[in-house]
């Protein structure tokens, strides 16, 4: 691989971004395709791959480069040569990469893989906490699955298609997918592409979500004709999947506490030809009571850690913070206690976090159980997905029915 100048300055600028300014990854990325309408493809993925890759090994290949924060410039290049390096790319007789240590950088990468921390590229607190929550074995198999790169996985939308139709229609334009068992309305990009701007895309025959995410809506046996209430709407991934196997019959009322977020929903409800959705936003505790006891069903799509989705944001290895963690399991209950009273009598309710750590997850469902509004709940069954295991995201859900 040859690198090239223009190319390798926008991944510069955009990690000095990601790591000293506190910007988020994946807008970083997108701003940085824009940069340059000459880019093809190949351009194109090699500033998006790069910028994630150096991001995700941030801790292990600034351990080798001998840099800390705050990162300066040439801190910045010391990372990105190490990365060229062990990446087996014969560096360009450019000024930055003077006297880079090429045998050091190998010999160091050595010493430092055979100490976890190192080798998978996280925060010491954020190790010690998996540890105690997952045990040794099963954290350190998660961590080397959330290091993979995450597929581009797709959500067909059946209120206007099928799969084989998008499968057939994303071959003709030479992007090869294929289907996965047990995730009947996924499908996975046999390599990355960009599929927003297909037609397809456009005309609202697919979404893109993790195939883990995918089964949340099923988990909650929606029906045609039911009152469902997604109270942790957001953007509307979920809400829109519910949407379909609702089959636009019946209410969704989908809540949040942030009004733009909602306003993006409603684009994607058109583009998806999604009609049964109500868009509220969360504007105190008046929201919830007025839906007391009404909903067939509830998704509480709760905030977490997301631990589980490292390997598709693996800059927020970098901005959690322990602390974090602790507040995070506070709001978990009190959403799980205010959001629970939604449910009528006979109705279920879904409690899920794309975390993978039991006191986000089984702990919280299991104290909620003896509160006195989850008394009134039974514990029908949960589902619990490490990346490990399913080689998507890390996930959780827990279906629990209101007694009548």
């Amino acid at each position: 691989m040859r690198l090239h100048r223009n190319l390798v300055f926008t991944v510069i600028d955009s990690l000095l971004a990601i790591f000293n300014d506190g910007e988020y990854a994946d807008k970083v990325v997108s701003r940085a395709l824009k940069k340059d309408k000459r880019w093809g493809s190949n351009d194109r993925k090699f500033v998006a791959e790069t910028i994630y890759e150096i991001v995700r090994w941030r801790r292990l290949y600034a351990e080798i480069a001998e840099v800390k924060e705050p990162y300066d410039r040439d801190n910045i290049w010391r990372i990105f040569a190490v990365w060229a390096v062990l990446r087996g790319i014969k560096l360009p007789d450019w000024k930055y990469f003077e006297n880079t240590p090429e045998r050091k950088i190998k010999g160091r990468f050595d010493e430092l893989s055979k100490t976890r921390k190192f080798k998978e590229s996280i925060p010491d607190w954020m190790d010690e906490l998996g540890i105690k929550e997952l045990g040794e074995e099963i954290w350190t198999k998660e961590l080397s699955a959330q290091n993979q790169q995450a597929e581009v996985i797709l959500r067909v939308n059946t209120l206007k298609t099928t799969r084989d139709v998008v499968h057939s229609i994303l071959m003709d334009l030479d992007i090869e997918t294929h289907a996965v068992e047990g995730y009947d309305d996924a499908l996975v990009l046999n390599e990355r592409a960009n599929v927003f701007m297909t037609q397809a895309f456009k005309d609202g025959m697919f979404e893109v979500q993790d195939a883990s995410s995918q089964l949340v809506a099923y988990f909650l046996d929606v029906k045609p004709g039911m009152r469902v209430v997604d109270t942790c709407a957001g953007a509307g991934g979920k809400t829109l999947h519910l949407a379909s196997l609702m089959e636009n019959k019946g209410q969704l009322i989908a809540m949040d506490l942030y009004e733009s977020k909602l306003k993006q929903l409603k684009l994607r409800a058109k583009r998806n030809g999604a009609f049964n959705i109500e868009p509220r936003v969360i504007e105190g505790s008046k929201s919830i009571k007025k839906l007391h006891g009404t909903a067939d069903r509830v998704l509480i799509d709760a905030p977490c850690s997301g631990l589980g989705v490292m390997k598709r944001n693996p800059d927020s290895k970098w901005k959690l913070q322990p602390e974090f963690i602790d507040n995070i399991r506070k709001v978990q209950a009190e959403v799980l206690e205010n959001y629970s009273k939604i449910v009528k009598p006979g109705g279920k309710m879904v409690y899920a976090t794309c975390s993978i750590l039991p006191s986000e997850n089984e702990e919280q469902v299991k104290h909620f159980l003896t509160t006195e509004s989850g008394k009134n709940f039974t514990f029908v069954k949960d589902k619990k997905v490490l990346a490990y295991e399913s080689g998507f995201d890390g996930f959780y859900m827990a279906l629990l029915e209101r007694k009548k």
